[in-house]
């Protein structure tokens, strides 16, 4: 297993592998977290304790985004409707990435909802 942990080390996730791609959003939030996104079905995802983390739902309430109580750093992003079979971590927390081999997706959330990188 692969461990995910923020700066304070108190909100640690585990995924089974890593990934070989993440998504870079520039929908309002994401483009402001900064984060890079690795996703996993939620069966494959060991989540940290309900009590290290804080969510953060608005707008239509599809997503929960969850971040470190003590340090404030985001970790992850869970579906609230319970039919998608994807979670997304935020890779940026695996300190085993080696970023040179990631194929790195832009993802247009502001507006087309379509990959920029699919684009001809």
């Amino acid at each position: 297993m692969i461990t995910v942990v923020c700066h304070c080390r108190i909100a640690q996730l585990s995924v089974p592998t890593l990934p070989t791609e993440v998504t870079e959003c520039n929908c309002s939030i994401c483009r402001r977290l900064g984060a890079r996104w690795a996703y996993y079905s939620p069966t494959e995802v060991k989540l940290p304790e309900p009590s290290a983390t804080r969510p953060y739902v608005w707008g239509d309430r599809m997503l929960s985004f969850h971040r470190c109580r003590s340090c404030g750093v985001v970790t992850h992003w869970q579906s609230l409707d319970g039919t998608r079979d994807r979670m997304a971590i935020n890779a940026r927390l695996i300190d085993e990435l080696d970023w040179s081999k990631l194929r790195i997706r832009q993802f247009d959330g502001a507006a087309t909802w379509a990959y920029l990188d699919d684009e001809v």
